[in-house]
């Protein structure tokens, strides 16, 4: 499981069993530059949320799911482009993840990056209380709450900090060297220093209160969350939610919301079905052992009991992606059409219809292609993911995760050069996805094409951080018997822009590789 949020930046007191992300490499941090400066420029603080993520994305519990991703940046995105001022001085763009995690938090990186824990996720009673947990963490970054805390110390701040952040991410391997850290007084130091203060967190309240307000969700979904983890934490004084240790909550932060509830009219929004359904993908993601999908399985048969339309939906839909996690394609197709025909289904007379109902397609499409792609033998189901995809592709265009699906029709249906085209014109319009450039390697070493298949892969492990190993690659494609004179123009001048990269990055540490 990763670590709680304060691991990273909210910093209260971390237990070393809840630190558990080990980190790829070393954190390449920026420079602070001028140390007068009262906060971190947006360069500097976005490149240090990038270093950050680098090693999050490259770790198991990362939740690189293509739905929950799709969702959480759309309900985020939401939130920040109805408040004008929510992208900050800095105007970030912003982008949103899950981490798989035991413990109720969420937690913002310097730069824009804000993550939710997957128990989080499932502990949220509606699309509210979610969005009202995204407005908070949007408010300390909107806010540069980050940039200012870290900015107002001396220059050498960020080594501490990466040595906390580091030592607490490798409390997976090794839990008695995470053990020293933290009980150091140097670790305790550093807590102190960046725990937000009371006048930074009912800041962020106001923010995050007015950002769902505008953006239409109900407001009392903050004050619902917040006394629900009030409540957790006074029946079970020794689990306290770690929501609480790292936005520490006071009665008169729960009032000042309340207060604030009292003065806007009434707005009630029904919840989204995707809601529903990427919460079913993230209990399966929770827990993928065998007594995991068990209880996961027990938990949406009761679902399938219940009146509501959307909770039935989102059963029969945990269901199908659970099966389809087992290898039970057969069984995951079934659950899969029945969860569809029971939200397509006509409504009672009399019944209202759900909100936004049409915000799930990709989530039923994408599973719908997984299904059929993970049985690639399977020719007439090849060839029907590939028209299914196609046709998603049409209609959503800007789905990232149906994309992806559509490339990999492409390629096992054996269009391969078709494939590769259209994958060269996606790495033109998305150039921070090392996915592309992943099935653009695959396609190529299908055709048999060495040299663009080690660049395609020095592209990807660029994207991810793996400047070393992304040199390795196009050492290969150099020596790769089909690499045209073209060929080895790009892979020198791409070789040459990498190693500058990597020597302003170290500085006098710097060895030629």
């Amino acid at each position: 499981m990763l670590p709680l949020a304060a691991s990273l930046l909210f910093a209260a007191p971390i237990g070393v069993a809840e630190a558990q992300l080990l980190p790829s490499k070393p954190l390449n941090l920026p420079s602070l530059g001028d140390t007068e400066r009262q906060e971190l420029s947006p360069l500097i603080e976005r490149k240090l949320g990038e270093e950050i993520m680098y090693d999050i994305r490259s770790n198991k519990d990362y939740l690189d799911d293509a739905p929950i991703l799709e969702y959480l940046n759309s309900l985020g995105n939401t939130l920040v482009t109805a408040h004008p001022g929510a992208r900050g001085e800095a105007s970030f763009n912003y982008f949103f993840f899950a981490v798989r995690d035991g413990q109720l938090n969420a937690f913002a990186l310097p730069g824009g990056f804000i993550a939710v824990h997957s128990a989080l996720l499932l502990a949220a009673q509606s699309e509210s209380e979610l969005a009202s947990v995204l407005g908070h963490e949007i408010g300390h970054v909107a806010q540069r709450h980050i940039a200012r805390q870290l900015g107002q110390q001396k220059q050498d701040a960020l080594i501490p900090l990466a040595a906390m952040i580091l030592a607490i991410l490798a409390a997976k391997s090794s839990p008695d060297a995470a053990m020293g850290v933290m009980m150091g007084g140097q670790g305790l130091a550093i807590q102190r220093q960046l725990n937000f203060g009371r006048d930074a967190e009912r800041e962020a309240d106001r923010v995050g209160f007015q950002i769902m307000g505008e953006a239409g969700f109900d407001t009392s979904g903050m004050v619902a969350f917040f006394q629900r983890m009030q409540t957790a934490s006074r029946n079970y004084s020794d689990l306290v939610p770690a929501y609480l240790l790292t936005h520490p909550l006071t009665t008169e932060r729960i009032a000042d919301i309340q207060a604030r509830i009292r003065e806007q009219p009434y707005k009630q929004r029904l919840d989204s079905l995707a809601f529903y359904l990427v919460r079913s993908r993230a209990r399966v993601l929770q827990d993928m052992s065998t007594q995991g999908l068990a209880e996961a399985m027990q938990y949406f048969e009761s679902l399938m009991e219940q009146d509501n339309r959307q909770q039935k939906t989102a059963g029969q839909y945990g269901m199908a992606f659970a099966m389809f996690k087992k290898n039970d394609y057969a069984a995951a197709q079934r659950w899969l059409d029945k969860a569809r025909a029971t939200i397509e289904a006509p409504m009672p007379k009399g019944v209202f219809g759900m909100a936004q109902r049409d915000t799930a397609p990709t989530v039923f499409t994408s599973l719908s292609l997984d299904i059929k792609l993970a049985q690639e033998s399977n020719a007439p189901l090849i060839a029907a993911a590939l028209k299914e995809a196609s046709a998603a592709h049409q209609q959503f265009p800007l789905s990232r995760g149906i994309a992806h699906q559509y490339a990999e029709a492409m390629i096992a249906s054996g269009q391969l050069e078709e494939a590769a085209r259209f994958l060269r014109e996606q790495a033109q319009f998305y150039k921070e996805e090392p996915e592309v450039h992943d099935l653009l390697a695959k396609a190529y070493s299908k055709q048999g094409k060495m040299a663009l298949q080690h660049m395609a892969l020095a592209e990807s492990y660029t994207l991810q951080g793996g400047t070393l190993a992304a040199l390795d690659q196009l050492n290969l494609a150099r020596k790769s018997t089909d690499a045209s004179f073209y060929d080895q123009a790009q892979i020198d001048a791409r070789e040459r822009e990498l190693k500058q990269r990597r020597k302003d990055a170290m500085g006098d540490k710097y060895k030629e590789p």
